[in-house]
């Protein structure tokens, strides 16, 4: 009898193995599947590099990275409160941690003094420092990897007139359970991340004479301003929702609510005039008359106020197509 009762015994065990060896596999497969949908709908760009929008900005090349640099918003980032410009230290609070913008003045120690125009662009088009360490998407390298390399290079030559400030950043302040590990071996995370959710750029689009206007304000708005970073919600693992795309977040940075910019009459900005979009850039009041706060007025006072009228409609014309029915 003891035999008999040990031998079943050892049966429901080899069973209940099974039973768990099935179940894992199961869950891998659908694991499998769920990896794959993430990248099926993607869609890959095609046509001809956009030249960027540098050749198009008077001065010399200082004069055209200044531009860029207030179109992409760097010192609303990369300056901490009450710190010097570009020193960086500014946190970012996010659902993973704390997120801290580095140091971009040419200090050759603490900052990026000892780059070159290439380790520039790596770091904005691949998410990858000179070091070969991944970036956190906290930085908005799936914006900017769509810039052009011109761009680029002059936002370099502007950087390198900043005042080098010798200031060391603190460490990134992972959230639980991640700061069970080391930093950098979850940045080797990113590898698989940036597989689901990273399309490199640069920017390709067709820059036809009657669309011209519309394909430079795509430029602007997806890349160089980077408006989807704050303006699109985002998934359990932090990418960007792609078909939400600027249709608001009630999780943005900080944790504050971001409303929809895309043109719905109800849920964005659908009832604005293109004039009505132009103004609010350059001044942050909004048809109503209120003005634009959080990170938004920011974004005015040290970026889009200092854009050029034309790239100011041309953001107005691009997110005047983001209607129901092109979305759809």
């Amino acid at each position: 009898m003891r035999a008999l009762a040990l031998g079943q015994a050892t049966q429901k065990t080899s069973r209940g193995w099974r039973l768990a060896i099935t179940g894992l596999l199961v869950l891998l497969v659908l694991l499998g599947l769920w990896i794959v949908s993430q990248r099926w709908d993607r869609v890959i760009q095609s046509g001809p590099l956009y030249p960027g929008i540098a050749a198009d900005i008077e001065g010399d090349a200082v004069d055209k990275g200044a531009y860029i640099y207030r179109a992409a918003g760097c010192a609303a980032c990369h300056t901490a409160e009450g710190g010097p410009e570009l020193a960086g230290g500014h946190a970012f609070a996010t659902p993973f941690g704390t997120f801290y913008s580095s140091n971009i003045t040419p200090d050759p120690a603490t900052g990026i003094g000892g780059w070159s125009d290439e380790d520039l662009i790596r770091a904005l088009r691949n998410g990858v420092g000179p070091d070969g360490r991944h970036y956190f998407p906290a930085f908005p390298y799936t914006s900017y990897t769509l810039m052009a390399d011109d761009d680029i290079r002059a936002l370099k030559a502007y950087l390198d007139t900043i005042p080098p400030v010798s200031s060391a950043v603190a460490e990134h302040e992972m959230a639980f359970p991640l700061n069970l590990l080391p930093v950098d071996l979850v940045r080797l995370g990113m590898i698989g991340w940036k597989w689901l959710y990273f399309d490199q750029g640069p920017y390709r689009g067709e820059a036809q004479p009657d669309e011209a206007l519309v394909t430079r304000g795509e430029y602007l708005v997806k890349g160089v301003s980077h408006c989807g970073a704050c303006h699109t919600p985002r998934n359990f693992l932090g990418a960007k929702i792609i078909d939400q795309d600027l249709e608001g977040t009630q999780k943005g940075p900080d944790g504050k609510s971001v409303p929809a910019i895309h043109y719905h009459e109800h849920e964005g900005i659908g009832a604005w005039l293109k004039e009505d979009i132009t103004f609010a850039l350059e001044t942050g009041m909004k048809p109503d008359g209120d003005v634009m706060g959080g990170s938004m007025a920011k974004v005015v006072e040290h970026g889009t106020s200092y854009m050029s009228p034309d790239d100011l409609e041309a953001i107005a014309a691009y997110l005047m197509t983001l209607t129901p029915e092109n979305e759809n």
